[in-house]
């Protein structure tokens, strides 16, 4: 199995593998940005990892970003350990990828980590917002207006991409 990985990895990217930190306003970033964009376009759900009394934990969402990809949105219901956690402590971290689960996903896929802080929707952006998820997930409309519910935004302060396996490149929002 180890080979069959190894066989498709591209070469140089097993040779340099690293980081690359991308700060610049360049080409280079605005591709990656439109490459982000449409990953998030495509993937309906992310998993979000929040931490609450020193123990760490995961859940799935279903999130949306706004145009510019300085927030993404996401409904939880309040009565859940996600939005206990959220509550105490801000700081959280988004998996989004697009993998299928087969093996050329070491050479083909895609995983972005949003590293942010949770805000509310402030009054006035929430119609904004609203319609930015629901356009994506119309289908959650009653879950979204839920009085049970808070919809939220993470403000995004880096993106931390890798694509074939090992190519590591961090965008500051």
């Amino acid at each position: 199995m180890k080979d069959e990985i190894a066989s498709l990895l591209p070469h140089e990217l097993e040779v340099r593998g690293g980081e690359t930190l991308v700060e610049s306003k360049g080409l280079e970033k605005t591709r990656l940005l439109e490459e982000l964009r449409e990953l998030f376009e495509s993937q309906p759900l992310a998993v979000l990892a929040t931490q609450g009394e020193g123990t760490p934990y995961v859940s799935l969402v279903a999130f949306a970003s706004d145009e510019k990809l300085k927030y993404l949105l996401f409904s939880t219901t309040k009565a859940t350990r996600k939005y206990a956690n959220l509550s105490t402590n801000p700081s959280v971290s988004l998996l989004i990828d697009n993998r299928k689960n087969i093996l050329e996903d070491f050479r083909d896929s895609m995983a972005v980590t949003v590293l942010g802080k949770i805000e509310p929707v402030e009054d006035f952006e929430l119609k904004i917002m609203e319609n930015i998820y629901l356009m994506k997930h119309p289908y959650l409309v009653d879950f979204l207006h839920s009085p049970t519910n808070a919809f939220l935004k993470i403000n995004v302060e880096k993106y931390i991409v890798v694509s074939h396996f090992q190519h590591v490149v961090e965008v500051k929002v």
